[in-house]
């Protein structure tokens, strides 16, 4: 099983990440990795991200609104 992530713009439109992602193998280590560089994926465009677990969406979550919190 891969856990990957998938970066959106505001309109939901897939963006290149500022922070190049790695392919993780539990759903622990793949959030704690967006837990790390979260504010500069914001920086860079991504204003959403999704998490996969290989072609299954898991759930999806603003990065905008962390950093509103």
């Amino acid at each position: 099983m891969a856990w990957t992530w998938r970066f959106e713009a505001a309109d939901g439109t897939e963006v290149a990440p500022a922070v190049e992602p790695e392919e993780f193998t539990t759903q622990g280590d793949a959030e704690s990795w967006i837990g790390e560089v979260w504010k500069e994926l914001l920086d860079g465009g991504a204003e959403q991200v999704t998490l996969f677990e290989d072609d299954s969406e898991i759930y999806a979550m603003s990065l905008r609104a962390a950093a509103e919190a």
